[in-house]
């Protein structure tokens, strides 16, 4: 039904930047609420970005505020999270995330979510 993949991961070190970059195939996500999720080694999956289906309502918790930004694309099929300022508990997997909406809202939960990625390492170190 619904194919993404995640790339743009790498090494950086702190106070570095990266893209993440997520494209979606099978079919388009005009109509797809999507998000970003992250896990580090040992932890549980944390919620780090969301965007309503059209781009117009953006959610990020209080951790990433005002470093990370979510974007898309819909005439590319893509999902974007540029992430400046990067600190070693930023390090981790970076899973991409998607499910149908029919209004424009913004979901946070992973449980919210039906469709993921394979994910792409993030490394934070000197």
């Amino acid at each position: 039904q619904l194919q993404l993949v995640e790339s743009g991961g790498g090494f950086v070190q702190p106070g570095g930047s990266l893209s993440l970059t997520c494209k979606a195939s099978l079919r388009s996500v005009t109509n797809d609420a999507m998000g970003w999720f992250r896990r580090a080694p040992g932890q549980d999956r944390e919620y780090v970005a969301a965007l309503s289906k059209r781009g117009y309502i953006t959610s990020y918790p209080a951790s990433v505020k005002g470093r990370f930004t979510i974007s898309r694309d819909n005439a590319k099929n893509e999902v974007y999270l540029q992430m400046n300022n990067l600190q070693p508990e930023d390090a981790g997997v970076y899973y991409c995330a998607a499910r149908e909406a029919s209004r424009e809202v913004a979901f946070s939960l992973e449980e919210d979510y039906v469709y993921w990625g394979q994910g792409t390492q993030v490394t934070v170190s000197s």
